[in-house]
């Protein structure tokens, strides 16, 4: 889930940015600090929104650079358990498929991808049920549920699922709904 959060902290605008306006300077030093950091409780930090308010700055004994109190806004992605997620198929493997959403990746387990016997082909990276003819391949745009969230370091490893109704890849609600059509025309054939 996106969120904008407002955080307070010191940061240290090094003497290279003296020149520039007080609240550029820091809002600089901010984005090198915070962008693409990977946070346990925040999540990831996509962008350094604005910067709300600056006290004033000190400078510390052994530390050339000016240290401003601050309040600050910053935009993160935090990725929630049982939270419904679209995004797009970026590789296929014989045990699954990874999924990207938003700034993280996803893998979709093999045993997760649909309610039917599914067989991998590894000659065109898809993934096909044997009964309900759906395929899974690559670039194919998916709606997934989130079944599992694990932080190890700086990295997410999230597992989903596509296995509940209205989840799957968005092409395979298109055909379930030209289905009933074909069997209706079958049977009015016959008569």
């Amino acid at each position: 889930m996106y969120k904008t959060l407002t955080l307070e902290d010191r940061v240290s605008v090094k003497p290279s940015k003296f020149g520039l306006d007080t609240k550029e300077a820091v809002r600089k030093s901010l984005e090198e600090r915070w962008e693409g950091l990977v946070d346990k409780n925040l999540g990831v930090i996509l962008s350094v929104v604005s910067v709300e308010d600056i006290g004033e700055g000190r400078i510390l004994p052994g530390s050339g650079a000016l240290h401003y109190p601050i309040t600050f806004r910053i935009m993160v992605y935090k990725p929630e358990l049982h939270e419904v997620v679209k995004g797009y198929i970026i590789e296929i493997t014989e045990f699954g498929a990874f999924m990207r959403i938003g700034p993280l990746d996803g893998m979709i387990h093999v045993s997760q991808i649909m309610d039917d016997f599914v067989s991998y082909d590894a000659k065109n990276m898809t993934f096909s049920g044997r009964e309900s003819r759906r395929v899974l391949k690559e670039g194919d745009i998916v709606k997934a549920r989130i079944i599992s969230i694990s932080v190890s370091g700086k990295q997410y490893k999230i597992g989903l699922t596509t296995r509940q109704p209205g989840l799957g890849a968005l092409n395979w609600a298109k055909k379930k709904k030209e289905e009933p059509v074909k069997a209706e025309k079958k049977e009015e054939k016959k008569k």
